[in-house]
């Protein structure tokens, strides 16, 4: 397997694991789910960091199909690469750091982190067009 596709496995078991701190948050606040909350959807209140867990991982999801995509695309199309390896590595990290200034509320740090991954994107783009 390539570094490529390793690391968009990495990824998609990352993005995929993301829910777990807002549904720990949730029971730590709430308990655990009685059947009237799977009647009723309404969202239960939890902590501002349970909420910043949610956005989180609604974020990584939001963020991995242009990834996703990218990295399938170079790996079909044969311009997978040293460079495109590195993307995939660089964007694994950054999703990870980005999930954690996420949950503990460290504004500008966040949108840094978040905008190198979406340059990430951007690299990958330009080596499947090129």
């Amino acid at each position: 397997m390539t570094t490529d596709l390793q690391y968009l496995a990495y990824t998609a078991l990352l993005t995929a694991s993301l829910w777990i701190p807002y549904i720990v948050c949730q029971s730590m606040t709430n308990g655990l789910l009685a059947p009237q909350n799977y009647a009723d959807p309404t969202p239960r209140p939890v902590p501002l960091w349970g909420q910043r867990a949610n956005r989180a991982h609604i974020n990584a999801v939001e963020s991995f199909a242009p990834f996703a995509a990218l990295i399938l695309i170079a790996q079909v199309a044969g311009k997978a690469d040293a460079t495109t390896a590195f993307c995939a590595i660089a964007f694994f990290w950054l999703r990870l750091a980005h999930a954690i200034v996420y949950w503990i509320g460290l504004p500008y740090i966040r949108t840094l982190v978040f905008t190198l991954g979406w340059i990430v994107v951007v690299v990958l783009f330009l080596q499947v067009v090129r």
